[in-house]
């Protein structure tokens, strides 16, 4: 089957689109959202977004903010019953954690090959958002692709440790500026550009919570 532009092979563009426009604004009844600089996320060529992740409305939040058909790598266990057949046709890709799997990791350098957009989550798993630590698969697709990074801090969806349920609770999500994409061929390099993203994001992550503190 032929791929939709932007997307992996068997992808449906029409579904992906679909999802997209109810993201833009299914989240207004629970969340008072902010995006800020949204102006810097590319409209075109190939992009690789990393974001801090500490909800799981992170992934469905930034799918309808980013304006353009969006391939995100989600673990595995969310392609189950019917989410495993609608997530491949919207052009998500699925990733199993702690093994080596390098089909999705293809899959996003055909799409970003294609200039399309792929988002990643450096931490690998949801964390506290501030970006302790992160893996090597972002900076090896922007290598490997020749396509700038562009980090995305979002703040507000997790509720406090021992919080009650927050009603309509504000969330700030801040686009950064792209980063220079990757260069040198060895671990050593992977490794400092994985760094540099880890930074670059810390970074972001503390302009928002800024922004949040201000109440811009």
């Amino acid at each position: 089957m032929r791929s939709s532009p932007g997307l992996p092979e068997g992808a449906w563009g029409w579904l992906n689109d679909l999802a997209r426009w109810i993201g833009t604004w299914c989240f207004v009844p629970f969340f008072r959202l902010r995006v800020h600089r949204r102006e810097r996320v590319p409209r075109t060529g190939p992009v690789v977004v990393v974001a801090n992740h500490s909800a799981f409305v992170d992934g469905p939040l930034l799918y309808g903010l980013l304006g353009r058909r969006a391939v995100f790598l989600v673990k595995d266990e969310m392609f189950r019953g019917p989410l495993g057949y609608v997530l491949p046709r919207m052009g998500q890709l699925a990733v199993r954690r702690g093994t080596v799997d390098r089909r999705p990791l293809m899959a996003a350098l055909d799409v970003l090959r294609g200039n399309g957009m792929v988002v990643v989550f450096p931490e690998g798993t949801r964390g506290t958002g501030e970006v302790a630590a992160a893996r090597h698969g972002a900076a090896w697709l922007a290598r490997q692709a020749q396509a700038p990074l562009l980090p995305v801090a979002c703040r507000g969806t997790a509720r406090p440790s021992g919080g009650k349920r927050r009603l309509r609770p504000r969330v700030d999500v801040l686009v950064g500026d792209p980063l220079p994409t990757p260069t040198g061929r060895g671990r050593a390099e992977l490794a400092e550009a994985t760094e540099g993203i880890r930074t670059a994001l810390v970074t972001l992550v503390a302009d928002v919570d800024e922004i949040r503190v201000s109440g811009q």
